[in-house]
């Protein structure tokens, strides 16, 4: 039987009520497009302070990215340290690396204190060497954070990565104690409880085509109708589309796989992955894995750089089982249940961004770190947006795009793009 094409999550979700049938609104405080962590999050705090918040979102509440990862809630963010302060030296670097912590931070707190069932926990993660070479790299990444950023890690030398994960591929591994996995879709589910609980409307099947000026407001086409708004946020990620060009120019989506097998025997499902951390591994072309609450293994990563469709996802499936075999020999007659795909936001600079463009407010570019993230920098968004004072880096780095105009929001360049981390791959 062929796996669904549906994330895992999606069957995890209880049976849920008809979504709220709001009346069309023609007028608001606030106009959120996208219905994702990043929307979700900033309607509830905008909302709880007051404003009138409509969030317009083209498919369902969490449909993209937010309910299609792989539930990894990580400390960092997708540049490494060392690389953080040859560009921004030790002072911003501390400032962005403390951001990744205060967002996981984040998310436990709205978990407790929104009461959401998404079997949040934090068994840490472990990032496994692919080649030898990488256990220096990882060695020496593990005395920076120690060091200069008094985060505790910990380096599992190759003799000892037994105790950690039933795998004999890799060279030793870093372990770091303060990443944490969650249920993706009931947490963004339970963000939309919140956000509704606090009085923000979410519109599903309401995809926004159109965002212009209108005196001191905006104006929103929809195919339900048109929605004036004094202020805008745009929470769409890797799903940014025509409607903001300036900001699709920033952005690249790039496509994201996972395959997840039968449930295991208990025993063998220990034996994988001990203390069920997240893992992912060094390379350019990276995987990460994880069990599922219900002993599943989780096996994603980049298989193909495009956002999915039919053909991609079967190739991208059949590329991950090959390589969830050669990780774990003994998952070989394990049957694979689901695969499915979404869409990462990377930015050029490989960092989020929040902010202000063209009078238009944004946070996106999470670039495979959004769990907590996007929730985090949700809620900034919408304090800035409220009128408070906020100051952080990655509102004040440049949002760059690419140079001469060369690139308008089709990712032309991804055959490139993966040809070239293949080859460091093989090289490095």
């Amino acid at each position: 039987m062929p796996p669904k094409d549906i994330p895992l999550w999606w069957d995890t979700l209880p049976p849920r009520p008809p979504a709220a049938a709001h009346a069309w609104r023609e007028t608001a405080d606030v106009a959120i497009v996208g219905a994702g962590y990043t929307g979700l999050a900033a309607a509830r705090i905008l909302a709880r302070r007051g404003a009138t918040v409509v969030v317009l979102e083209a498919e369902t509440p969490g449909w993209g990215a937010s309910s299609r990862n792989g539930g990894m809630v990580l400390t960092g963010l997708k540049p490494e340290i060392g690389a953080l302060l040859r560009r921004y030296g030790l002072a911003v670097a501390r400032e962005l690396f403390a951001t990744s912590l205060a967002a996981i931070e984040t998310v436990a707190e709205l978990v407790t204190q929104e009461r959401i069932d998404c079997d949040f926990h934090r068994p840490g993660h472990l990032l496994v060497a692919a080649k030898a070479s990488h256990l220096a790299g990882l060695t020496d990444h593990a005395r920076l954070l120690q060091e200069h950023f008094g985060h505790p890690v910990r380096i599992v030398p190759r003799g000892e990565l037994r105790s950690e994960l039933g795998s004999d591929l890799f060279h030793g591994g870093l372990i770091d104690p303060s990443s944490a996995a969650l249920d993706p879709a009931r947490y963004a589910a339970g963000l939309l409880k919140a956000a509704e609980h606090a009085g923000a409307e979410v519109h599903q099947h309401t995809r926004v085509e159109h965002i212009r000026r209108e005196g001191s407001r905006f104006l929103l086409d929809t195919p339900r109708g048109s929605l004036r708004a004094a202020e805008v946020l745009i929470a769409t990620n890797g799903y940014t589309g025509a409607a903001t060009p300036a900001l699709r120019r920033r952005i690249i989506p790039i496509g994201s796989y996972i395959i997840a097998t039968e449930p295991l025997y208990p025993r063998l499902a220990a034996d994988l992955i001990p203390h069920r951390r997240m893992v992912f591994d060094t390379r350019h072309y990276l995987h990460y894995f994880r069990l599922s609450p219900d002993r599943r293994l989780l096996f994603g990563g980049r298989a193909a750089f495009f956002p999915p469709g039919p053909a991609t996802l079967a190739r991208s499936a059949a590329i991950l089982r090959r390589d969830l075999v050669r990780v774990f020999p003994q998952l070989e007659a394990a049957a694979i249940e689901y695969a499915w795909g979404g869409r990462l936001g990377f930015c050029f600079d490989r960092l989020p961004h929040f902010g202000r463009l063209e009078g238009l407010h944004y946070a996106l570019g999470y670039a495979g770190h959004g769990v907590a993230l996007a929730t985090h920098l949700g809620q900034l968004a919408a304090r800035m947006l409220a009128g408070e004072p906020i100051t952080h880096p990655l509102a004040e780095l440049e949002f760059p795009t690419a140079p001469l105009g060369l690139y308008r929001g089709r990712p032309w360049f991804l055959p490139l793009a993966g040809a070239w981390y293949k080859l460091l791959d093989w090289i490095q």
